[in-house]
């Protein structure tokens, strides 16, 4: 439940718009309303500003549906990562003002958040392998009310294509830098900005780069200061945590 929708139910009950058993009816599932297999965080948007959101794998396509129709009634907008493009079409034929991102595999049930500031979020990715996770971060800022900035396919294998944004790079107030393989570049863009980095090391490789444990260590021992690290593949994480620092 938004703080909004909050004030105006309790503003209406001092106004007698509505009586106290509407008014319970409505708060007895705060702060969480529990469903049997699984209870959803109705709360979670009044302690962070943004609603629980619906993680995609592990769950059928009919508990997505049913958590969704659940949420929907106390947000505005529900987001759900992780889903496929079945399921999605299942998800998305039952509520009209909903959006598939297939690339970041993300559904967006209602609408963005409204942007609070100009300050951008730039989202580089090391290669086009890497672009569905970039997608992913990039998406959910998106959402969350942040303007966001795409630099895809600058890694450090052609360090020229990288320098040739630094005018880009550098106006950015918070960077995700996605990469798979070696995973080096966080370290090279950390040093040559001042701004917070969060990496995302992806699965994109093969053989030693063990399914993205290779960039995860290489991130993880940057050289270059002020590098944040996510766990492999994600790009929500990534996109959720630079929203944050963005917007203080």
């Amino acid at each position: 439940m938004t703080e909004e929708k909050l004030k105006k139910l309790l503003k209406d009950f001092k106004q007698d718009k509505i009586n106290l058993k509407e008014i319970t009816s409505v708060l007895k599932d705060l702060p969480y309303k529990d469903m049997g297999f699984v209870k959803i965080d109705n709360h979670r948007e009044l302690r962070k500003g943004f609603p629980e959101v619906i993680f995609g794998i592990g769950k059928t396509k009919e508990q997505i549906l049913k958590i969704a129709e659940a949420m929907i009634e106390a947000n505005e907008s529900i987001m759900i990562t992780k889903i496929g493009k079945r399921d999605a079409e299942y998800i998305l034929n039952r509520f009209k003002n909903s959006t598939y991102y297939k690339e970041a595999k993300i559904i967006l049930i209602g609408k963005k958040k409204n942007k609070k500031s100009n300050k951008v979020i730039s989202v580089l990715s090391g290669g086009t392998a890497d672009i569905p996770f970039a997608e992913e971060a990039a998406v959910t800022a998106e959402i969350m009310g942040n303007k966001v900035e795409r630099i895809y396919d600058v890694g450090v294998a052609g360090l020229h294509r990288l320098l040739s944004k630094y005018e880009k790079i550098k106006k950015s107030n918070v960077l995700i830098v996605v990469a798979g393989m070696d995973g080096a570049l966080p370290s090279v863009v950390a040093g040559l900005v001042s701004k917070p980095i969060i990496a995302v090391p992806t699965s994109v490789g093969y053989g030693a780069g063990l399914n993205g444990i290779a960039p995860l260590l290489t991130m993880l021992n940057s050289c270059a200061v002020g590098v944040t690290v996510v766990n492999i593949n994600n790009g929500f994480g990534a996109g959720y945590a630079a929203s944050i620092i963005n917007n203080l």
